[in-house]
């Protein structure tokens, strides 16, 4: 959307450096390498000092820049506002554009131990079936990223999907004082962030952050079989729909094709669809659940609804199979893992038909107990019958091995092999060996 730089400078307090007056900016970016034309790059001030990239952000066509250094503005020469924490200027533009500028735009919130960003993707693709609809790129879900999709929001947006992560209580409440969802979706609580928020059920007090911060007119979307999900329910002062088993929107006719693609007949309270989608893992049934009904409390047909989902793709590192040149079968889930998410990806591995099913599995980080979260997990390999690797990791009670080891392994072709570990795990190195050959 356009904005006028003198209204930038007036709503985030800040002081202006140079001749904003004609100055209208299309878009913000913090990172200097994918600033577009007319954006305004925020110099956020983190591990990396954004001012020290003002130069480069000017020569990629950055319009205006959002400071917290004069001198660094001066010695760049180029049109600022200067604010002292360009982090919370950033916050308060985009909760000031969602006030004004995207006051009629109907704002869903998305959060969960699990699904956040397919369930993002579904939503988003579901509302765009009837409405002009954004959301955010990848997992911009936090104190950054979250300000960054309201403000890259297009003209004429009228519905706006928002991941919401957290690693604390109060974190979730502080991305809705900006974004203001009308709509909020819980898809699971599981062992995420369980260190950082005292066990399961502190990961249930700060995911309900954002049923609490509903208005009474709008509606909870909450996981129907996830007990501590939709025990929120009475924390909404809105309305409340249901999704996954027993919900107001359920699945039947569950079936999985070749690469664990989940096709089934959903039953709403608007009529039934059939939906198809391209997402692995029979979990994705339950997010895609939750997009039809955030399409079909918005109004939007069902129908078309579930055929727009069918053409959603994987998310780099989110359930993402890939057939290497030698013939082996590597479902890529790297982004990140908790013993929820682990598990749901081994069901979805064993649903792949193969001779040997195997699973390179690395940290789960974060997690309050990780001994026994690590050990239950290679006992479900072992009911599963998935051979377990683990990957520089010593919490399965199994020899792990290394990523410079890997040419030591060897796979055939009827192999199905499975990687996931957190982030801090850097996984998608081992899938790069496994799909370079």
């Amino acid at each position: 959307m356009r904005i006028e730089a003198p209204w930038v400078a007036a709503v985030v307090g800040g002081s202006p450096f140079g001749d904003l007056e004609s100055i209208v900016i299309d878009g913000v970016d913090f990172d200097s390498r994918t600033i577009a034309p007319g954006q305004m790059f925020v110099a956020l001030v983190a591990e990396r000092d954004g001012h020290h990239h003002l130069v480069d952000a000017a020569d990629r066509g950055a319009a205006l820049h959002l400071c917290s250094d004069p001198a660094a503005v001066a010695a760049a020469g180029v049109p600022a506002v200067i604010v002292e924490d360009t982090l919370l200027a950033l916050g308060s533009l985009a909760a000031a554009v969602r006030d004004d500028l995207l006051a009629d735009t109907r704002v869903v919130g998305i959060t969960g131990s699990v699904g956040k960003t397919s369930t993002k993707d579904l939503t988003s693709a579901a509302l765009s079936a009837g409405l002009v609809t954004h959301a955010n790129r990848a997992s911009f879900n936090n104190e950054q990223g979250l300000p960054v999709t309201v403000l890259t929001a297009p003209d004429g947006c009228a519905a706006l999907v928002v991941e919401m992560g957290m690693r604390g209580h109060g974190q979730i409440a502080e991305l809705c004082r900006i974004a203001r969802p009308d709509i909020g979706v819980v898809t699971a609580v599981g062992e995420s962030h369980t260190e950082l928020v005292g066990g399961l059920d502190g990961v249930a007090r700060a995911k309900g952050e954002l049923v609490e911060a509903l208005p009474p007119s709008g509606t909870a979307v909450l996981n129907a079989a996830d007990p501590r999900v939709i025990a929120m329910a009475p924390r909404c002062a809105g309305s409340v729909l249901t999704f996954g088993a027993d919900g107001d929107v359920c699945a039947e006719r569950i079936a999985l094709d070749e690469r664990a693609r989940a096709s089934f007949v959903a039953r709403t309270p608007w009529g039934s669809a059939q939906v198809r989608l391209t997402l692995s893992g029979e979990h994705m049934v339950s997010n895609a659940c939750a997009a039809l009904a955030v399409a079909g409390a918005v109004g939007v047909d069902v129908e078309a609804a579930a055929a727009a989902m069918g053409a959603v793709p994987a998310a780099p590192g989110r359930m993402a199979v890939v057939e290497a040149r030698n013939g082996l079968v590597v479902v890529d889930d790297t982004y990140n893992a908790n013993p929820t998410s682990v598990e749901a990806a081994l069901r979805a591995l064993v649903a792949v038909p193969a001779a040997h099913h195997v699973a390179m599995l690395g940290l789960m980080a974060e997690l309050e107990d990780p001994g026994p979260s690590h050990v239950a997990i290679a006992d479900l390999c072992r009911r599963l019958g998935v051979r377990l690797i683990p990957v520089e990791c010593d919490l399965y009670g199994a020899e792990a091995v290394t990523v410079d080891s890997l040419a030591d392994l060897r796979f055939d072709d009827s192999t199905a092999v499975l990687v996931k570990g957190s982030r801090v795990a850097g996984l998608e190195r081992v899938v790069r060996f496994l799909t370079n050959g």
